[in-house]
């Protein structure tokens, strides 16, 4: 069954991505002035990601021990906008905090509410992420989810920026010595914010509920094969899945995260010899990078003539990439040195044709073409290697849709609960980043981005092996993106 895309209920949806990227990419921000305004080690600073990050694990693990508690998937009970919908208010709830802490200058409660707010954002990622992808035909769920991705990447472009004013009343004031009551006015207004997302959503048309297990049925092509478990933990596609979301999570974070040592690295070991200041536009790139993959796998979703569709996968990359040249030129940076990347996003575009809308094909292929990437950058030096290790944001930018999409599919009633499992498995981010600091501090910057063709590697083998985990079940992927017009 071919079911049309509902866009009127998919915008509403998206806004709750952008506000994740929003908040996430603001959190480099943070970092440096907490240090400077409460004195703390580089390591204590890092405590900011730590708090937002696994408090997506705890929740998703409260969510995973509420629905044991209750007999059934909470979001069956509740409902799938009801869940968003209260995650939103609960991250509210943790910007309020910034108040009273920024008042008192406490460190601690400041974390206390940047835990609450990634909270409430793991319940909305359980319940939106499924419904990103239920929202219309099975066919182009992964197009759908890796759109609302992209949405989710303008929020990482401009959320930097604009906290940047709040706080400093200067994108190009450079210094992080900022009042620390200053935090609270742009938190306090991302509350509301959150507040009247959740009132729009609860009085739109998205969705509640969702028919789960007919959903399986139409993915698969022999309903005779579908497998109906009580738990989530018996489906092969999504155990393997959550180890994939582990290391992809692993390898986008941990790359950017030990790119700035080797940028700063002296030019004779390789490096670009950049001093803090000017490391700004490489980050930013790399994280619109997978705003730009993401807006390029996103032309799919779109119910339109071959034609268009071509067009538009054409187009939109590019799009995004102005994006990026546009904001980091609003910010004061020189963005000249950085017009060459538009070749490098071809090899992308080419990707995302060879994949042919099948989320398992897409997925190996990129992870190939990530393997590739550090190679190269692991094998030159200079602004070569850079690029090189940039262009990973690249080829990561639509791994996670494709994982999720593989994981989920055929789960039927048990939707919400792998969701949930897919989700606390974020973490890798951070254990992953740390991994490959160790490789950094015993075997050098350069040769500790094998942890990341490590990641790759494990993720192009569940790509092969998911296909025939779903096949046996009796959906076919190619049969399954051909009906959604790839």
């Amino acid at each position: 069954m071919t079911t049309q895309t509902r866009w009127s209920q998919f915008l509403v949806l998206v806004t709750v991505f952008f506000f994740w990227g929003f908040v996430a990419a603001s959190n480099e921000i943070l970092i440096p002035v907490f240090k400077n305004a409460f004195h703390l080690t580089q390591a204590q600073s890092q405590y900011v990601a730590v708090a937002f990050y696994v408090a997506y694990t705890v929740g998703s693990i409260i969510y995973f021990l509420t629905s044991k508690a209750i007999g059934a998937d909470l979001l069956n009970r509740i409902g799938y906008k009801n869940g968003i919908a209260l995650g939103l208010l609960i991250s509210a709830a943790g910007t309020l905090l910034f108040y009273p802490a920024a008042n008192a200058g406490s460190f601690g409660l400041m974390l206390s509410g940047l835990f609450i707010v990634g909270l409430g954002f793991s319940l909305q990622q359980i319940a939106a992420n499924p419904l990103a992808i239920m929202m219309g035909d099975p066919a182009t769920g992964a197009q759908r989810l890796t759109l609302a991705g992209g949405v989710n990447n303008f929020g990482t472009t401009i959320g930097p920026l604009l906290v940047s004013i709040a706080i400093f009343g200067s994108v190009t004031a450079g210094g992080t010595e900022a009042n620390i009551e200053a935090v609270k006015t742009p938190y306090l207004v991302l509350g509301a914010a959150f507040v009247l997302v959740a009132v729009f959503l609860k009085f739109s048309s998205v969705p509640n509920k969702i028919d789960l297990d007919a959903l399986a049925a139409d993915e698969a092509e022999d309903t005779t094969k579908l497998v109906h478990k009580k738990s989530a933990f018996a489906y092969p596609q999504l155990v393997l899945g959550m180890i994939a979301i582990f290391v992809y999570v692993g390898v986008e974070v941990s790359t950017i995260a030990n790119l700035p040592a080797y940028l700063k690295l002296p030019v004779e070991q390789g490096g670009l010899g950049l001093n803090t200041s000017m490391i700004a536009p490489f980050v930013s790139l790399y994280w619109a990078s997978l705003m730009i993959g993401r807006w390029a796998g996103a032309a799919g979703a779109f119910s339109a003539p071959p034609t268009v569709k071509l067009i538009l996968t054409l187009l939109l990359p590019y799009l995004a990439f102005g994006v990026f040249l546009l904001v980091n030129s609003i910010a004061g940076y020189s963005v000249s040195q950085f017009l060459l990347y538009a070749g490098v996003i071809v090899a992308m575009i080419l990707a995302t044709f060879a994949s042919r809308g099948n989320p398992a094909r897409m997925l190996l292929i990129f992870s190939f073409c990530g393997i590739v990437s550090l190679l190269i950058g692991m094998s030159t030096t200079g602004m070569t290697s850079v690029i090189a290790f940039i262009s990973v944001g690249l080829f990561c930018s639509t791994m996670w849709p494709c994982i999720f999409t593989l994981a989920i599919t055929g789960l039927g009633r048990n939707t919400g609960q792998g969701s949930s499992l897919l989700i606390m498995m974020i973490m890798g981010g951070g254990l992953v980043s740390w991994l490959q600091g160790w490789m950094a501090d015993h075997h050098g910057i350069h040769l500790s981005f094998i942890v990341g063709i490590i990641c790759f590697a494990y993720l192009a083998f569940y790509a092969w092996r998911t296909t025939g985990i779903l096949r046996k079940q009796g959906i076919d992927l190619d049969k399954l993106a051909a009906q959604g017009g790839h």
